[in-house]
This record gives C-alpha cells, sequence and structure tokens, in this order.
C-alpha cells in the first residue's frame, strides 16, 4: 500500500442536513470554516448536507420536495470564471 495518501487531520465533525434539519455526529478531514454547539455543550466544525438518509426519498419512502433553486447559480459562484 502506498504511504501517506490518506489525510492525518482526522476529527470529530457534525454534519447537518437543513432540509430535514437532521444533524449527526461523526469523524471526518472535510475541511470547514463554521461550527456549532452539540448536545455535548462541545463546539464542533459544521458540515452542511444538502440531503442526507433522513431526506433521501429512497430512504424515507415519500417523495419530499427539495428545494433546487440556484443550484446552477450556486455551481456557476463556487467553480464558475472569476
Amino acid at each position: 500500500m502506498k504511504k501517506d495518501i490518506h489525510p492525518k487531520e482526522y476529527r470529530t465533525v457534525v454534519f447537518k442536513d437543513f432540509s430535514s434539519d437532521y444533524a449527526f455526529l461523526s469523524k471526518s478531514a472535510a475541511n470547514t470554516k463554521e461550527t456549532i454547539v452539540w448536545e455535548d455543550g462541545n463546539e464542533y466544525p459544521l458540515v452542511k448536507l444538502e440531503i442526507s438518509h433522513m431526506s433521501h426519498p429512497f430512504f424515507t419512502g415519500k417523495m419530499k420536495f427539495v428545494d433546487t433553486a440556484g443550484r446552477i447559480e450556486k455551481f456557476n459562484k463556487k467553480y464558475g470564471k472569476k
């Protein structure tokens, strides 16, 4: 196996699905600038999700409207020419 290909900065972060207001605590190396105070009173980095197992129709069995307006604008803002 190749050495030094995996990130070394794994830390505990909060993933939050804003379409269903569901959050869970896990470990990740994802970069984030925002933080949130978790149920235990500690502050953790926050990773925002648009969809998770609590809002995805495959897992819920229901069609739930997910705000898709502005996705192209968000993409262009993030990756578009500057």
